[in-house]
Parts: C-alpha cells; structure tokens; sequence
C-alpha cells in the first residue's frame, strides 16, 4: 500500500497538466462538435493544444513517475523513464510486430495497436526509476569510466526495457483478447450487463486495457456499435436500447466524481487545502465539463485505491439503473456537458434531460461515500499526505551524520531487528520486526526532528532535507553489523 501511494504521489505531477488541457478540447470541441476543428480555426487551435498534452499522458506519466519514484528526483531519472518509454512502444508497436512477425500490418493483433496506454508509462517510468535507483552510483573500469554512474542508468534500462518488452509481447494481446471475448459474452445480459461493462471499464483504466471492452459496446466489434447507431451513422439503431452502453457515465462525470472532488477537498489538511482545491477544481471542472476523467481519478487512484474501487463500482450501478430506465444519451468525446447537451438533437435520443435528477442524487452519494470512507481510514488522498513540507524545515541539529544514524540504529534495536530500510524526502522509514526493542528516546538524542510509529511494524524518523546523508551512513551501519 506505501508502494502505490508513493506512486500516486509521483503521479501528481504530470496529473496536473492534464485538466486544463481537457477543458481546452472540451472548448473547442463545444466550438465544432461536427468537425472537430475542420470547420473553425478557433476550435482546431484549441483541440491540438490540449490534445498535445492528453494525447501524451503517457510519456508524461512515464517522465513523472520515474522522478518521482527515484530516490533523489534527479533528471537522469525522467531520462531513463523516457528511454524505456522509447524501446517498449517502438518494439511493441504493429509495425514492429508486423516485421517480427512476418505478417501484414493488418494482421497484427489489435491489442498492439492500444499500447502507447497510461498503464505502459506507469511501467516504463518504474523501470526507470528501479534502474536508476540501483545503478546510479555504478562504477565502471578505467576504459568505460565516462559510462561510470548516472551515465550508465539510460543504458541499463534500455536493457530492462527490452526484457519487459519481450514479456509484454506474449503477455499483452492474451489480456487483450480474453476481455474482449469476456465483453462479447456479457453483451446479452441487458442493464445486468451494462452494469458489469460500467465496473470494468472504470477498473481497468489504470492498465490501459478499458480499450478492449470499449471495442466491444462502442463500436462495430460485436455487433453492437452504440456510438455510430446512436448518432445516426450506423444502421441498426433501437430506440430505446441503444446508448445503454453509454448514458449511465453522464451521473457519474458529471456529478459523482465532482462530488468526489469535494469530499476530498474537504477532508483535505487546513494547511494543504488551497494546494489541494486549484487541483481538485480543475479536475472537477474537466469532468463535468468535458468527461475527461482521468486527472481526478490518477489523483486518488493510487492514493487510495479502495476509493477507486468503489468509484468502479458506483460507475457499474449508474450503467445499470440508467439502462432499465427510458433515458438515453450518447457521446461523441466523452460524457461531459457539452456532450449531453449535444445529445438532444441525437436520432435515439431519449429523455437526456431525466439525468440531471439521477446525477444531483449521484453527486450526494459519491460525496457522503468518499468523505466517510476517507475520513473512517485516514486515507492519504491530495492535501491529506505526510506533512513533508513542513518537515523540510526540520534542522538536524547533528551533522556527523555517521554518529546520527548509529544513534538510530542503536534506538530501533540494532541490525537484527530491521526487515526494510528506506527514505523519503524528509524521513528515515524503517520496518522492524519487534516494536518493544524501539527506544523514541534513544532515537531523538540523535537531534532529529521527530519520530512517528504508523504500525507496530513500521518506524519513520523525521530528518529533514538531509535525510539521504543519513540514510546512505544507516544503510552501511547496518549492512556492516
């Protein structure tokens, strides 16, 4: 659970370019709903600006999360976040896969055509940052010394990049395949299985792979074609049942995750709260307005991810109810405002306005949901992390940083007791194996700043900004004991 909060924290970052970037499609989108900027030079302007960087989210979460994950958030990292982006979405590409294969490009598995994914930068950015972490104080012999440390760190996981490359290629278009098929099978379920469609298409956003059920209910994959028969350029369309796939996402965009937005920031830390509404704002304001929902839900879907679980979840029943009730919506971009109103001139259009009322109800309940739930288990949702900030003001009052970190291995029981050894920005995180063998007193005649105990298993030492000194001199302690 550290692990994917700190990862929610790497994301960010990158995460906050994005809902500006949304709403300027979404401009430009209301501008020339037909032409997509064929029609208007303002719209154009406007939707090659924010696609450039929607369009990109993955290279920016391979960037961001490299960095963020690196143990100093040295530029070396993003670099070799970028290069495993680089050799991972090069050879996995359908015309690499094509030339491997010895197949035509059309032959290529579709699953290779959607791996440029958020889920592929989140991997390619780890990659990086591992390889980093590890290979950063690499020395090399005399010959290759100019290769030596943080110079090698791009070449190495370039090498790792092609192993999960490799991976990926066989492990890829199974997944892939399996839910489409799985789609194809609960197709004919009705709202029972527009329910099921709605949980797995939210849940399956973090790996990128929603594409393949998407494939299944929004176009001509099997049969169904909700978003072509709805609008009119498709035949075949059923009033009244097509948009099933569809029209229960406008409660949920609209309202339900800008509830969400609120519960958060309220919940948010006094002193964190005016970071946390320019970021929960935006993002909100993106949802509703375009449908673009991903700068809110990578915001808490690392965070906390038994929130993103729920949200899954709600998104599956709103699918469901809206779909046995006689309402109908559509989308052409998303399932924001300017779609629904878009809606109404729709072929198969059918009472559009009825999800007003159903999506003030699905605000209410997401708020009063995510306010108890992250309040209940302390969730570290934006605006509620560890005051790292603050701890940056910290002032180790001992700077023999070998005599501190014998201080604190001494005072957390030595060695022996210590199962993980870590750091942050500002803390020194140490998991232990006997709780009774830590003495706070022992530790803070160190002159560090403070001591925290989350768990019975977990010691965390506020350092301050010196904290790798520290940790560099505690690890070589304790590896030498």
């Amino acid at each position: 659970m550290k692990y994917l909060q700190r990862l929610g924290k790497s994301l960010m970052l990158p995460v906050a370019c994005l809902p500006v970037a949304a709403i300027l499609m979404g401009i430009g989108y209301w501008i020339d709903p037909t032409g997509w900027g064929s029609n208007n030079i303002a719209a154009a302007f406007l939707l090659k600006a924010g696609s450039a960087i929607i369009d990109n989210m993955a290279i920016l979460f391979a960037i961001g999360v490299a960095v963020g994950m690196s143990d100093d958030g040295d530029g070396a990292a993003a670099l070799a976040g970028l290069v495993s982006w680089l050799v991972v979405t090069t050879l996995l590409s359908k015309g690499s896969v094509a030339m491997f294969t010895g197949v035509e490009a059309d032959a290529v598995p579709a699953a290779f055509g959607k791996t440029q994914t958020q889920f592929i930068g989140i991997i390619c950015g780890l990659i990086g940052a591992i390889c980093y972490n590890k290979f950063k104080t690499t020395k090399l012999p005399d010959a290759l010394s100019f290769f030596s440390g943080k110079r090698c760190v791009a070449i190495v996981t370039a090498g790792f990049s092609l192993i999960a490359s490799l991976i990926l290629f066989f492990v890829w278009p199974v997944v892939y395949g399996a839910l489409v098929s799985f789609g194809e099978a609960i197709m004919s379920t009705g709202a029972l299985g527009a329910g099921i469609y709605g949980f797995f298409n939210r849940l399956l956003i973090p790996f990128g792979l929603h594409h393949a059920l998407n494939s299944v209910f929004w176009f001509d994959v099997a049969g169904i074609n909700d978003i072509g028969k709805f609008w009119g350029s498709a035949e075949g369309g059923v009033l009244g049942q097509t948009g099933m796939y569809m029209s229960g996402f406008f409660p949920v965009m609209m309202f339900g995750l800008p509830g969400a937005a609120l519960a958060m920031y309220h919940t948010a830390k006094d002193s964190r709260k005016k970071a946390a509404y320019g970021l929960l704002l935006a993002a909100a304001l993106s949802s509703f307005f375009t449908g673009v929902t991903e700068p809110l839900e990578f915001a808490f879907m690392f965070l906390a991810p038994v929130l993103y679980v729920i949200h899954a979840l709600l998104t599956g029943i709103s699918l469901a109810i809206v779909a046995l009730l006689p309402i109908r919506a559509g989308f052409n971009f998303s399932a924001g405002l300017v779609d629904w109103v878009l809606s109404f001139k729709a072929p198969f259009a059918q009472n559009p306005i009825l999800l007003i009322p159903i999506g003030i109800v699905y605000g209410v309940i997401y708020y009063a949901i995510f306010r108890f739930v992250i309040t209940k288990f302390n969730l570290k949702t934006p605006g509620r992390e560890d005051d790292e900030e603050e701890e940056k003001k910290a002032v180790l009052s001992n700077d023999d940083f070998t005599a501190v970190a014998a201080i604190i291995l001494d005072g957390v029981g030595g060695p022996e007791n210590l199962t993980s050894i870590d750091n942050c920005i500002t803390r020194l995180r140490l998991e232990i194996k006997d709780y009774t063998k830590v003495d706070e007193k022992k530790i803070k005649s160190a002159g560090v700043a403070g001591v925290i105990r989350p768990s019975k298993t977990s010691v965390q030492v506020i350092i301050g900004t010196k904290v790798q000194f520290v940790a560099d001199e505690f690890k070589k302690l304790a590896k030498n004991k």
